[in-house]
Formats: C-alpha cells, sequence, structure tokens
C-alpha cells in the first residue's frame, strides 16, 4: 500500500536533483556573466558616465579603459575637464595619475570617479576573477524574469565592494541585478545591468547605480563600444606611465 507513495517521493527526490545538477558550477555562471560586459580579455572600452540629481543630469564625463588578463586596467579621462588624468590598476595597486604631477597618488577603488561610479566600477572588475560564490537561489526571479541569485565574496584585497548579491537570467546567465556592499556590511549601492544585442551579441550597454545612502542620486555607466585592442604591458607601470603621454601614442 505504501508503493505508490514510495515511488512519488523517490521521483520527487530524483526530479530535484536534476534540477539541482542542472546549475553549473558557480565559478561558470560568473564567467559566462563576466563574458556580457566584457566579451575578450584584451580590451579597449569606450565608457560614458552620468550622474543624476532628482532626475536632472548635472555631469557627464568621458572615460577610456584598456583591460589586459593579470588584472591589470587602465583609465584614461577623455573629457576637457579632466583631460590627462589616469587611472591605473594593477592587481589590488590603484594609482591616480595627475598631468602635472611627477609622481603616481594612491588610491583605493572605492574611491569615486564621478557620482556613484567608483574606480573599481570604471575600471570593470571580472567577478570571476576576484569573487568567489555560492549559489543562493536557483528558483527565483528578477522583475519577472527566471533568475539565479548568486552571493559573492571578495577572494582579492583591492576589491570595490566586500560582498556582491547578484541576479543572473536563469537562460544565459545575463546578469540582471546586483546588491553592493562595502567592508562595513552596509548596503552602499544597487545595480541594474541593460543588455542589447551589438553584432549578433548580447552584451550589457548600460549600468544603473543607485546610491542606498543618498536617495536622489542615479549613475549611469554606458559602455559605447568593446574593441579588441591590446595596450604593450609598460603601459601598466605607474613610473613609465607619468614620464610618458600615453594619448600621444594612441
Amino acid at each position: 500500500m505504501y508503493k505508490p507513495l514510495n515511488y512519488l517521493l523517490v521521483s520527487l527526490l530524483f526530479w530535484y536533483t536534476s534540477q539541482v545538477t542542472a546549475v553549473p558550477e558557480v565559478a561558470t555562471i560568473l564567467k559566462v556573466a563576466d563574458s556580457f560586459r566584457l566579451p575578450t580579455a584584451t580590451a579597449r572600452v569606450e565608457t560614458v558616465v552620468e550622474l543624476y540629481k532628482n532626475e536632472v543630469l548635472e555631469k557627464s564625463r568621458e572615460y577610456r579603459v584598456y583591460l589586459k588578463p593579470g588584472r591589470r586596467s587602465l583609465v584614461l579621462f577623455r573629457s576637457p575637464q579632466e583631460a590627462g588624468q589616469k587611472v591605473l590598476m594593477v592587481a589590488e595597486n590603484f594609482w591616480m595619475l595627475m598631468p602635472n604631477s611627477r609622481r603616481p597618488i594612491r588610491i583605493t577603488p572605492i574611491q569615486k570617479l564621478l557620482g556613484e561610479a567608483a574606480t573599481g566600477d570604471i575600471a570593470t572588475l571580472t567577478w570571476s576573477e576576484y569573487y568567489s560564490g555560492t549559489l543562493v537561489k536557483a528558483d527565483t526571479d528578477y522583475q519577472g524574469i527566471p533568475a539565479l541569485n548568486l552571493a559573492l565574496d571578495s577572494k582579492v584585497k583591492g576589491t570595490t565592494y566586500a560582498h556582491i548579491d547578484l541576479w543572473v537570467a536563469r537562460d544565459d546567465y545575463a546578469p540582471l541585478a546586483a546588491d553592493l556592499y562595502v567592508q562595513s556590511g552596509k548596503l552602499a549601492k544597487q545595480a541594474k545591468f541593460i543588455t542589447e544585442t551589438v553584432v549578433n551579441q548580447r552584451r550589457v550597454v548600460r549600468m544603473t547605480l543607485l546610491d542606498r545612502l543618498q536617495h536622489h542620486r542615479r549613475t549611469e555607466v554606458k559602455m559605447l563600444s568593446v574593441t579588441a585592442a591590446e595596450l604593450p604591458d609598460k603601459y601598466f607601470n605607474p613610473m613609465f606611465l607619468i614620464r610618458n603621454n600615453l594619448e600621444e601614442t594612441e
């Protein structure tokens, strides 16, 4: 008399197990999610950052970002108000380079460039390289989109955020949204990722950052283009960079 019940329990257990095992390793999910932001490891990213206060545009700045494997990024400030300024990231080390200074200035990735866009946001830190993660929910949704909820914790020094709650689409792992926590455990920002098809490839084209401490502020980080481009290793040395004008060699 218990056979039908036992069969049902076994069937449910098999179904549940198959659903769990159908989800890949979190590290794999993060690599795929990263590919929507950066389809190539060595790249040049043209970025515009817009700061809104009470939904009114206050400032807009342009940046060019060079990315290279080995946790290396170089941010060039392209707007006339900031011309000549640079931010260099090598592993957990960040430097600000000013056009009239003979010394690189040490900074942290949480320091802001404009609005709520921190240095680390513009330098496009990759989740798979900087964070370890666990699957929190495999059957949730984000604004009606079936999603996975991941909890990420920084595994290296120098990350912008100590902890991230990340939502990715369940079907293709495209990033949807993130809650961004600083070292103190405070929720500092909430991010939303907008994707579009660019040259037959779905990519993140915009990131919206909402300030959770000052609710009237919003920052838009727009990726205008991502192209394969390799910058020589010498430009990722702060002492070389302070003595040489990269713009003149481009």
